[in-house]
């Protein structure tokens, strides 16, 4: 007699799982939702300090935990292929792949992809390094460690998309008064094109994988609040029918289902998290 609850599904127990820029926001909050799993979080960057320091407030928090950190830039496949060999050798096995990482057009902070770029004139220098980052790291990574799950037989590949992968950004809430069109921040057009990709590259491997025993799925969250101008977050919000912003945890849930065998059945889909804004 099987004794499995469907809250059994959702353990990961043991199993290995990449986390590209996984010293970010969300990176943190990604590996707080496989640590709670059950799961190992390996979290790759490309900053030491910064990795350094979000290991240091995982184990503070999970002092027992198992947390590995690897300096690897996403877009150069043989540091990729040595990340993977190492787990290999250590563990025996890659399980779980989260694309997450990116060249984030925040509005707080200083982003160089986010300031008076209009479409225009945006460089391709910049063009250049956020669809690298992205999207070739992402489908990179898929290569590496999707071709050791396929090995294996068995895995999960979840891509970090956005709201702004299924809809496009509504450039009045970057705008401030007082300045000249010419010179008003917007939302790149590198961010939409990469988190639309990231849905077809879902959709890609889904089908491309399926009888290898792979799956892939895609998460759509929306702005997480992290201190913006209050300025901003209100005409944000307008547009949200749940009027707020979402807490960096708040997708922690979806992220273990989709990463878990309590999702068995679902590969090549979108989840949308985003407080109703699509609705709209």
């Amino acid at each position: 007699m099987n004794t499995e609850t469907i809250l059994d599904r959702f353990l990961i127990k043991d199993r290995v799982c990449v986390i590209t820029g996984g010293a970010g926001l969300l990176g943190d909050s990604h590996a707080r939702a496989v640590i709670d799993g059950g799961g190992i979080p390996v979290l790759l960057d490309i900053s030491t300090e910064r990795l350094e320091e979000e290991k240091s407030r995982l184990l503070n928090d999970y002092p027992d935990q198992k947390v590995e950190i690897y300096l690897a830039n996403i877009t150069k496949r043989d540091e990729l292929e040595e990340v993977c060999k190492k787990l290999v050798e250590k563990y025996g096995h890659v399980d779980i792949l989260i694309n997450n990482a990116a060249n984030n057009p925040k509005v707080e902070g200083n982003s160089k992809n986010m300031g008076p770029l209009r479409f225009d004139n945006l460089p391709m220098e910049i063009w250049n390094d956020d669809i690298a980052v992205g999207l070739t790291g992402a489908f990179l990574c898929s290569q590496v460690f999707g071709k050791q799950m396929e090995k294996q037989g068995k895995g999960v590949i979840l891509n970090i998309s956005s709201d702004l992968g299924v809809i496009a950004p509504d450039q009045r809430i970057y705008k401030k008064e007082g300045v000249p069109d010419d010179e008003q921040s917007v939302k790149p057009v590198t961010y939409s094109v990469i988190k639309h990709g990231l849905i077809g590259l879902t959709k890609y491997l889904a089908t491309y994988w399926a009888e290898k025993g792979i799956r892939c799925n895609a998460i759509c969250p929306a702005g997480v609040e992290n201190g913006q101008d209050p300025k901003f977050v209100e005409k944000l919000v307008n547009l949200v029918p749940m009027g707020r912003m979402a807490h960096k945890d708040e997708y922690q849930g979806t992220v273990l289902y989709l990463i878990s065998d309590a999702s068995a059945y679902m590969t090549g889909s979108t989840v949308i998290i985003d407080g109703g804004r699509t609705c709209w």
